[in-house]
């Protein structure tokens, strides 16, 4: 279930990276960034309603649904030749196990899980670099404007996906909201990014990625400000500054997928993508671990901020404050990078074949 649900935005980020002209990419991927948007605003309210009403068992079979796009994607999408080559199963193996390990040892924290992760990552290396095939290839690293957009983007995910986490804890421990209350706080932003994917995607479309990349960063530097300086006013400054957070992770994220898969060659959008996806959920795992152990290990509970006056708040009110520092110099790393990208042709523009069909 975990290899097919990570499997799929990956695809999708192919699909569009392959089949569609560059001059509209922005568009599409911010209708999908609103549609995730809208999954996750949803999902916590239909998956508690069918676990109240029914049973948890049954939201198992929801993920069903999927398969009837299947046929939908059959009828659409051009039909391609069989490539020559094989795939790496060994090499897809070891990056399974790399990933894995690493994950667990983001999670548990023992010595053994880091070297577990050590070791798989040195064979998954001699594994890239001694096959004529690999699973990765060497070539994919040499492009330093994909290099720099997987970093950038592992960062700017890790600390958004950070907030998202910290946010519930902090609205539990600062303002003793229950379960319920905090869904109500959280409910308003998930949905109101829904508006601004596409908005985020026109906007690269036409003005730039840059410019998308920038705007978001100052409403989530913003939005974290806010919620630092006035810790403890109120659960509803923390709502509306959560409208900024998640407005400006749309923009970032629509804005970020154009711009890594703008890099990428047509015969490069498969691995390149499925790997920035790889690189967007094992920074989610990072952002969780990180936050949780400056939580636990009492890092930051020490009054740096003036305007903060309870001590439960320091570490809440720092960690926004360093989170935003580190959101600005992901932005200055990225601008300085992505100024000018090559454009490159859809494949239907590249290669002979059937092109989208759109009706």
């Amino acid at each position: 279930q975990g290899i097919g649900a990570s499997a799929i935005p990956a695809l999708v980020f192919v699909v569009v990276a392959r089949y569609f002209a560059e001059s509209e990419r922005g568009k599409i991927f911010g209708f999908i960034t609103s549609t995730v948007s809208l999954a996750i605003g949803l999902g916590p309210v239909i998956g508690g309603f069918v676990a109240a009403t029914f049973h948890w068992a049954y939201l198992f079979l929801i993920p069903l649904l999927i398969l009837v796009a299947i046929p939908f994607f059959d009828r659409q999408l051009p039909q391609e030749a069989r490539r020559e080559g094989t795939v790496d199963i060994p090499g897809a193996v070891l990056v399974a196990l790399t990933v894995g390990t690493l994950v667990v040892f983001l999670n548990f924290s023992e010595w053994y899980y880091l070297v577990a992760f050590a070791v798989m990552l040195v064979l998954f290396l001699l594994r890239m670099r001694s096959t004529s095939d690999p699973f990765i290839k060497p070539s994919l690293f040499k492009n330093a404007k994909f290099r720099t957009g997987v970093i950038v983007g592992f960062c700017l995910f890790s600390i958004v996906i950070g907030i998202l986490f910290l946010v519930p804890l902090m609205l539990n421990d600062i303002y003793r909201l229950n379960t319920s209350q905090i869904g109500l706080i959280l409910f308003p932003g998930a949905i109101s990014s829904v508006a601004f994917g596409p908005i985020a995607g026109t906007l690269a479309d036409r003005k730039g990625n840059s410019f998308v990349v920038c705007i978001g960063l100052l409403l989530l530097m913003a939005s974290l400000i806010v919620m630092s300086l006035l810790m403890g006013v109120s659960a509803l400054i923390v709502a509306a500054a959560l409208l900024l957070t998640y407005v400006g992770f749309s923009l970032v994220q629509t804005a970020m997928i154009n711009s890594v898969s703008q890099t990428l060659s047509e015969h490069e959008t498969g691995v390149g993508m499925g790997l920035f996806n790889l690189v967007s959920i094992i920074s989610g795992a990072l952002g969780t671990a990180l936050v949780g152990k400056i939580l636990s290990g009492k890092w930051l509970e020490m009054a740096l901020v003036p305007a903060v006056s309870m001590s439960r708040g320091f570490a809440y009110s720092n960690l926004m404050i360093a989170f935003s520092v580190v959101l600005a110099l992901g932005g200055l790393l990225y601008v300085r990078s992505f100024r000018t990208v090559k454009q490159m042709k859809p494949v239907s523009e590249q290669v002979k074949g059937e092109p989208l069909k759109t009706s």
